[in-house]
C-alpha cells in the first residue's frame, strides 16, 4: 500500500491540473493490481448523468452490454450504496440481496462481468455534508484487501474525488462541500428520522408520546424549512443533505 500512502501524503498545489491528478490516481490503481476503475460523481441536479465520470475505464464492450441488458435497474453494487458508509467487496451486496426477487438477474450480471475480465472488485462510497457525492470502483483480477487496507482505500477515494472535482469543476466543489445550515429542532430531527423509517403520523406519535396532530404540525415545519412539496420529497431532500441515512 506504499503507493496509496504516497498519494495520501502528496498535497495538491493550486497549479496542479486535472490530468496530473488523474495520472497519479491511475498509477496507484495499477500498482494495487486492479485492471479497471472508475471515479464518478453522484448523478443529480448539480451534475447530470452525462457528466458524472471523473476518471477511469471499463473493459471494451462492457458498458454497452450493461446498458443493453438494463442492469442499472438491478445492479446490486449500486443498490448497496444506500446501505454502506464504507467500502465493500462485490460479494457483499450480492449476498445481501440473496432474497431479492431480482437476485437471479444480479447473478447473471456478475457472470457477464466476469466474462469481460471483471472477476472481482470493491466499491468505495464518498460522502460529503450533503450525503453521497461520489463513488470509486476498482475491479479486475481478485485482490485481497485487509480491513486496514480497506480504510486506506476509503481515504484514497475521498482525497482523489475532492481534489479532482476541485480541478475539474470548482463551482460544483464549492457547492457540495459548503456546510449545511438547517436549523431543525430536536423534535423535528426525531420526527424526520422516524419518517425516514416509513412511519405514519400515528406511529410516530405513539413512539414519541405525541398526538398525530402534533406530529403533523412538526412535519409541516420540516416541509417548509426544506422547501419540500410533500413527505416523500422531504425524505429525498433530507437524505441528499445527509440529515438522515
Amino acid at each position: 500500500m506504499n503507493a496509496v500512502l504516497q498519494f495520501l501524503d502528496t498535497e495538491r498545489n493550486e497549479e496542479e491540473g486535472a490530468e496530473s491528478i488523474r495520472g497519479r490516481l491511475r498509477k496507484v490503481i495499477s500498482e494495487l493490481g486492479f485492471d479497471y476503475f472508475t471515479l464518478v460523481r453522484q448523478p443529480g441536479p448539480e451534475n447530470p448523468a452525462s457528466d458524472i465520470m471523473l476518471e477511469g475505464q471499463w473493459p471494451k464492450g462492457w458498458p454497452e452490454l450493461y446498458v443493453k441488458r438494463k442492469y442499472a435497474t438491478i445492479d446490486p453494487l449500486v443498490r448497496y450504496l444506500g446501505h454502506s458508509q464504507r467500502g465493500y467487496r462485490w460479494r457483499e451486496p450480492v449476498e445481501a440481496f440473496k432474497q431479492d426477487p431480482q437476485h437471479k438477474r444480479m447473478e447473471r450480471m456478475m457472470v457477464d462481468a466476469r466474462r469481460f475480465g471483471l472477476e472481482d472488485g470493491y466499491v468505495f462510497p464518498i460522502h460529503g455534508r450533503r450525503g453521497l457525492v461520489g463513488v470509486l470502483t476498482v475491479a479486475g483480477r481478485p485482490v485481497e484487501l485487509s480491513p486496514s487496507e480497506m480504510a486506506m482505500m476509503d481515504a484514497l477515494a475521498k482525497k482523489a474525488f475532492w481534489e479532482l472535482l476541485e480541478a475539474v469543476d470548482p463551482s460544483a466543489h464549492e457547492q457540495i462541500s459548503r456546510p449545511v445550515a438547517m436549523p431543525l429542532t430536536r423534535r423535528e430531527m426525531e420526527t424526520l428520522e422516524y419518517l425516514g423509517y416509513g412511519m405514519t403520523s400515528n406511529e410516530m406519535g405513539a413512539t414519541l408520546g405525541l398526538s398525530a396532530h402534533t406530529v403533523d404540525w412538526y412535519m409541516n415545519g420540516i416541509q417548509d424549512k426544506l422547501q419540500a412539496k410533500n413527505r416523500h420529497h422531504v425524505v429525498a431532500i433530507a437524505f441528499r443533505l445527509g440529515l438522515i441515512s
